[in-house]
């Protein structure tokens, strides 16, 4: 069978994986700038399918181009490099709330 041609393929980090088999990538890119001859950093953020939900936040992947699978959605995750540290900042809020600590702010510990 014939390979259809050669399909981008990009590194980056996952920043959110909150919807179901998708999850959302962001990739830095340096670009050099003709007229100045200066280096720029850039990122671009895709929307990734994920199809075995693997991907937690912080993950460093590996996705490639694909056919386009909903109005957004035009990559593919190919695979997982390195997984990262994967902690939700709603976890923590909520850990802190249960401890004791302070949560409104004015000291009361939530107590009028």
């Amino acid at each position: 069978m014939k390979e259809r041609g050669t399909r981008k393929k990009m590194i980056g980090v996952v920043i959110s994986h909150k919807m179901d088999k998708t999850a959302v990538v962001s990739v830095d890119q340096v670009k050099k700038n003709r007229a100045y001859k200066k280096y720029s950093k850039t990122q671009k953020i895709y929307k990734v399918h994920d199809p075995r939900n693997g991907c937690g936040i912080g993950d460093k992947v590996r996705i490639i181009e694909s056919k386009p699978i909903s109005r957004t959605k035009r990559w593919q995750v190919l695979e997982i490099i390195a997984k990262g540290t994967g902690k939700d900042t709603e976890k923590e809020s909520v850990d802190s709330a249960e401890q004791g600590h302070d949560t409104d702010g004015n000291g009361t510990q939530g107590s009028r």
